[in-house]
């Protein structure tokens, strides 16, 4: 399912890499897909929407509203697996074999363009959404070429989950900015009958997505890129470097303890709620699951913190597009303007802490008092750094994947595979 360092370029402008056009470099008129413009969205009945499991239960009470408000034209809910790989590479098989079973695709925000220009998904109507009141760089991860293919349903930036109460006994007066701060603060906590055998910090570092996020972030939270301005490939760099030997490093001393090279984002979350970690970069759903647990009342979140100051996250979150193949593409569309309306947002915000697309949400005094992380996750998204938004993705974050894990199980240093990786990149957005 996030903030920025001084160097890093700004997420609206991160749209091509290698040359492959993404939405500010399409011709007019063909939507970036062969296609003459939005596809003819006929036909009412039933239909299907596939997505992650729901670890939240919010989806399928959601799901029944519109079910009981349309009888002739129900939904089914097919829930894929909770790993994103294994829910891209489930929908990519739906859609080379031309099968209708799936409808309504809940996408990853980098599978966009990948999922266009193929023609997986069909362009959307872009003047049936209420675009103008969303987030801007949420709704530039909704468009290839210049064309929508898709309608932003949740957003998400990453930010630091702290433990209050062991900060505050350890006479830290504030939750750090710089990773030195942070190991300092852990340090201090360590010292404390309270903090003997807690971890300092986690994020995502299985080899899987969850890994190029949190690569991308420390390589971005350093100064370096992972594309530059010219969307070329640039991960062979002295920032990038440090950004990768923070992660290593902080293996190696113990900052991020030995088993978190197996976490996913469940458990990172499952440590944090079980008092075994001070500091946990999660994404905001980790919120109010946290809030029913034995920590509720002992934490907060603050920006993620970066080598010289406030870090990067990167951008995540879904958009629901209509499959190329399925049926009842007019029911297809119903249901996207429903799941994606301010009302049924702000429903996942308030159940399920999933970031709205919609900015005044984020501006709401009476939802700030009740979820006071609302301006730090606003400052995470509008500051967040996209991952590649690349036709090729799955090979481009295959790579990272790859690479980054091979650095922090200890099989490459991070010069090494940092410099396969710039090899590695060149090749797949050549092609």
């Amino acid at each position: 399912m996030k903030t920025r360092s001084t160097r890093a370029i700004p997420s609206a402008a991160v749209l091509t890499v290698g040359g492959l056009l993404l939405t500010a470099c399409g011709s007019s008129g063909d939507g970036g897909s062969g296609q003459a413009g939005p596809a003819s969205f006929e036909g009412r009945g039933p239909i299907s929407y596939v997505a992650a499991k729901d670890t939240t239960g919010t989806i399928q009470p959601l799901i029944d509203r519109w079910n009981k408000q349309h009888p002739d034209e129900k939904v089914t809910f097919i829930q894929l697996p909770t790993d994103a790989d294994a829910q891209r590479q489930q929908m990519i098989q739906n859609a080379e074999t031309k099968s209708d079973a799936y409808t309504v695709l809940s996408l990853d925000v980098v599978w966009t363009s990948e999922f266009a220009a193929h023609q997986w998904i069909d362009r959307l109507p872009e003047k049936q959404f209420p675009l103008g009141r969303m987030l801007e760089p949420v709704v530039e991860t909704a468009k290839y070429r210049d064309g929508l293919y898709a309608v932003p349903h949740s957003s998400d930036g990453g930010m630091l989950y702290y433990r209050t109460d062991l900060l505050k006994k350890a006479g830290v007066k504030a939750p750090p900015k710089t990773w030195a701060e942070m190991k300092d603060a852990c340090a201090k906590v360590q010292k404390l009958p309270e903090g003997k055998g807690v971890g300092c910090y986690a994020g995502q570092f299985q080899k899987y997505e969850g890994l190029t996020v949190n690569f991308s972030e420390a390589v971005h939270s350093a100064g370096g890129v992972v594309t530059g301005p010219d969307g070329k490939p640039d991960v062979d760099t002295p920032e990038a470097k440090q950004g990768l030997d923070f992660l290593v490093g902080s293996l190696k001393d113990g900052t991020i303890p030995k088993k978190a090279v197996t976490y996913l984002e469940e458990d990172g979350r499952q440590a944090f709620q079980n008092g075994k970690l001070v500091f946990l970069r999660n994404w905001p759903y980790v919120y109010s699951h946290a809030q029913k647990s034995d920590v509720r009342g002992k934490f907060a979140v603050a920006p993620l913190p970066g080598l010289n100051g406030p870090g990067s996250s990167s951008l995540g979150g879904h958009n629901l597009a209509v499959s190329s193949f399925a049926k009842n593409k007019a029911t297809a569309l119903d249901f996207i303007k429903f799941m994606t309306s301010e009302q049924s947002t702000e429903t996942l915000l308030k159940e399920a802490s999933l970031a709205p697309p919609y900015a005044s949400l984020y501006d709401d005094q009476q939802l700030i008092d009740q979820y006071p992380y609302l301006p730090v996750l606003k400052e995470s998204i509008v500051r967040a750094v996209p991952r590649p938004r690349v036709v090729p993705y799955g090979d481009v974050t295959a790579s990272i994947q790859r690479e980054a894990y091979a650095a922090l199980t200890g099989s490459k240093s991070s010069a090494d595979a940092l410099k396969a990786l710039q090899a590695d990149l060149q090749k797949s957005v050549a092609q």
